[in-house]
């Protein structure tokens, strides 16, 4: 995504990159929102129609509750064979205004167990033809903002449903049949628990790197710069710093020089330089995306993304 944003022309990049970028987008459209909107089914519906604008499912309405019935289970499943079927329209909706007036409730539970129980009842009822997973997986960033547990998005929910996909989708499973929230509340708020002390630990990580390297670097505004925009050319450097291309150059030379920077495209012309030692403290399998199997009948859903995909 980095490299996108610095040049996406030129850029050989995975095919799923717009869905990475939608993902970011409508998390920032949605924080801002929440400055004049509540979270609300509107709003849900407005983050929705950005986080498809553009991208695979981008067909399905996007921005609108489904019309007809999805239903989630294996590659090609048909109705009958689903692992299970979310309510049909007339109830879904009965369900979504259930579902608002209990994101307003903050009184009745303590705030981590708001959000799983609104993160679980989202999926449960499956309103969007695509995209639920994702969606309900951005529901509990903007619950933890709104109720100001969060001042930025910096917990990451979805590398630990990730790793432990299989009990996810499990813990879900077992409420519907079961009733056993019991179960589903202990398997998320250990999830917060690891996903918080892993996001500390990077915080510490990331607090040391700058102090070191606030010592090897003579320009402090590019060290700056760096930690904002750790994908860079020549180019941009003399943009930030307003200095001239020579001054510039010398500069990031002097990092590469320091092993703080390394050249990445191998080119004479139109270099672009990589903060390896700070993107390297996110590149653990734990800081990965879901990834959406492409070859899913129209109508059928993953069982551990919630999304569906057509051929």
């Amino acid at each position: 995504m980095l490299q996108f944003e610095v040049d996406e022309h030129g850029a050989d990049l995975p095919k799923d990159i717009g869905e990475v970028v939608n993902y970011v987008n409508a998390m920032n459209f949605g924080l801002q929102r929440l400055k004049d909107l509540p979270l609300c089914l509107r709003l849900i519906r407005e983050i929705h129609g950005h986080l498809l604008n553009g991208v695979r499912g981008g067909e399905k309405t996007p921005g609108e509750f489904r019309r007809t019935q999805n239903w989630i289970g294996p590659t090609g499943c048909t109705l009958n064979g689903a692992t299970f079927v979310p309510p049909p329209v007339h109830e879904m909706h009965q369900s979504l205004d259930n579902l608002e007036r209990f994101l307003h409730n903050e009184e009745s539970f303590p705030v981590l167990i708001h959000c799983a129980l609104a993160h679980a009842q989202f999926e449960t009822i499956h309103p969007f033809i695509d995209g639920n997973g994702r969606i309900g997986r951005l529901l509990i960033t903007f619950l933890l903002c709104h109720r100001e547990i969060l001042h930025r998005p910096l917990l990451y929910l979805s590398s630990y449903l990730k790793a432990h996909r299989t009990e996810y989708y499990d813990r879900l499973m077992a409420i519907r049949l079961e009733g056993d929230w019991e179960g589903w509340i202990k398997f998320f708020l250990r999830g917060i628990f690891e996903v918080s002390q892993a996001a500390m630990d990077t915080a510490r990580k990331i607090l040391s790197l700058r102090e070191e390297h606030r010592q090897r670097v003579k320009h402090q505004v590019l060290l700056d710069y760096l930690f904002e925009q750790p994908i860079i050319s020549i180019s941009m450097v003399q943009e930030r710093l307003g200095c001239g291309y020579p001054t510039a150059s010398k500069y990031v030379e002097q990092c590469v020089e320091e092993g703080i920077l390394r050249e990445m495209t191998g080119y004479q012309r139109n270099r672009r330089y990589r903060y390896d030692p700070y993107l390297s403290l996110f590149e653990s399998p734990d800081f990965t995306l879901f990834k959406h199997p492409e070859d899913t009948k129209l109508g059928s859903e993953n069982p551990l993304t919630g999304d569906p995909h057509s051929t």
